[in-house]
C-alpha cells in the first residue's frame, strides 16, 4: 500500500475513565469495518475521522493530503474535509421533501470525488421516493435517502456509523443489498462502524477490531476471521467468509455450484448468473473432520484439508481447528475427545465436511 493510496491514522483522546490510543494504516479503497463490542471506541474513532472529535491529538493523512497533524498546529475543519457521514439516525430534514435533502447534500459538494446524483438515486433505488416528505418513509427508505444525501456532497470517504442498528431485521435485509451495490459499484473508501458479525462478513474487506480503546488486530476480513486467537473465535458466530464463483446450475437437483480456490461447494439454486462472485459464510459449529473421505453420508460439500492450529475453545469440552483447504481457511469446532479420537494435529491431512453454507446476498 503506498502513500499515496493509504489512510494514516493517529488518534488519543483521553477521557475519564476511557482512552481511545490508536495508530493505523488503513487502506484507501473498498469497505473497512470498525468493530467490537459497545463502548470499544469504534464511533470515538469515526469522530475523529471526520474531525468531529474535538478534544483528540494526533495526525491524520488521507491519500497524501495532511488532514490533520497535532505537532504541527494544523487541523483541517469538517466542513472541509471531502467526506460523507451517516448516522444511526437518518436525521433528514422533516419540512423538505426527499428530493430537496438531496439538493441540500448537493449544494454542499466540496469537490471531491465526484458520483452522478442519478446513479446514485438508481443505485439506492429511491426514484419513486423522491416528492415524498421523510415522515412517508419506512425506516429503512429513510437510511437509503441519508445515505444517497451523503452521497451527495460529492465526498472522498464515506463514513457510517451503524447505520442499520435502529433498524428491525425486515428493514435491515432491505437495506444491505443496497449498500452491496455502493460497494460493488463506487469507488469510494467506507468507514463502516457496526457491532453485527453478519453485517461485518457481508460488507466488509478489511476489518479494525477495537477493545477498550486499542486496536486488537488490523487486515483483511477472511485472514482477521480465521484467526484463533481473537475474541471473535470464540463466540456462536466463530466462522470464515469465503469469496467465490457461481459455476454451474444443476437443474435436476436445483443446486448452483459454487467455486473458490480449495474446491467447491453445492448451494440450493441460485437466481445469479453464470460467473458472478459471491460471498458466503462457514460457522465453525457447522463443519467436521474425518480422516478420510465419507461415502453414505447426506453431506455433500467435503474438502481435503490440512490442520495449521488447534486452540482451546470457550468452553473445556471444545477446541478450534484451523484449516487450510487448498488456499482457503475454514475453522472446525469440535469436541476435545474427537481431537484426541483423531490425531489431530498441526500438518495432518483431513476432509472437511461442511454442513451448512450461509449466502450473505
Amino acid at each position: 500500500m503506498t502513500s499515496d493510496q493509504a489512510i494514516h491514522a493517529r488518534f488519543q483522546v483521553i477521557w475519564p475513565g476511557f482512552t481511545l490510543d490508536v495508530d493505523l494504516e488503513l487502506p484507501g479503497r473498498g469497505v473497512t469495518a470498525l468493530f467490537g463490542h459497545s463502548g470499544s471506541g469504534k464511533t470515538t474513532l469515526l469522530r475523529c475521522l471526520a474531525g468531529l472529535e474535538r478534544h483528540n491529538i494526533g495526525s491524520l493523512h488521507f491519500k497524501g493530503e495532511v488532514w490533520q497533524d497535532s505537532a504541527r498546529g494544523i487541523c483541517r475543519p469538517t466542513y472541509r474535509r471531502p467526506l460523507g457521514y451517516v448516522f444511526q439516525e437518518a436525521s433528514l430534514f422533516p419540512h423538505l421533501s426527499v428530493r430537496k435533502n438531496l439538493d441540500y447534500g448537493r449544494k454542499r459538494a466540496n469537490g471531491g470525488h465526484k458520483v452522478s446524483l442519478g446513479h446514485v438515486v438508481e443505485l439506492l433505488g429511491i426514484d419513486h421516493l423522491l416528492d415524498r416528505m421523510p415522515d412517508r418513509l419506512s425506516g429503512g427508505e429513510r437510511q437509503r435517502v441519508a445515505v444517497a444525501r451523503a452521497l451527495a456532497t460529492g465526498p472522498e470517504l464515506l463514513l457510517m456509523d451503524e447505520p442499520l442498528a435502529a433498524l428491525d431485521l425486515k428493514r435491515k435485509n432491505e437495506i444491505l443489498p443496497y449498500l452491496e451495490r455502493l460497494h460493488d459499484e463506487l469507488d469510494i473508501p467506507v468507514f463502516y462502524v457496526s457491532h453485527s458479525p453478519d453485517e461485518v462478513a457481508r460488507l466488509a474487506d478489511h476489518v479494525v477490531l477495537l477493545s477498550e480503546g486499542r486496536v486488537m488486530v488490523a487486515g483483511g476480513l477472511r485472514e482477521t476471521l480465521a484467526r484463533l486467537d481473537l475474541p471473535t473465535a470464540f463466540t456462536e458466530d466463530a466462522g470464515v467468509v469465503i469469496e467465490a464463483v457461481v459455476a454451474e446450475h444443476d437443474a435436476v437437483y436445483h443446486l448452483t455450484r459454487l467455486d473458490f480456490p480449495g474446491g467447491s461447494v453445492a448451494v440450493a439454486r441460485r437466481p445469479e448468473s453464470l460467473k458472478r462472485r459471491l460471498r458466503f459464510r462457514v460457522h465453525a459449529r457447522d463443519v467436521s473432520l474425518a480422516l478420510a473421505r465419507a461415502e453414505g453420508t447426506s453431506i455433500t460439500n467435503l474438502l481435503p484439508a490440512t490442520v495449521i492450529e488447534v486452540a482451546d475453545a470457550d468452553t473445556p469440552a471444545h477446541v478450534l481447528v484451523r484449516l487450510d483447504a487448498g488456499g482457503t481457511p475454514l475453522i472446525a469446532r469440535i469436541t476435545r475427545r474427537s481431537l484426541d479420537h483423531l490425531g489431530i494435529a498441526p500438518g495432518k491431512p483431513l476432509w472437511a465436511q461442511i454442513k451448512a453454507v450461509a449466502l450473505l446476498t
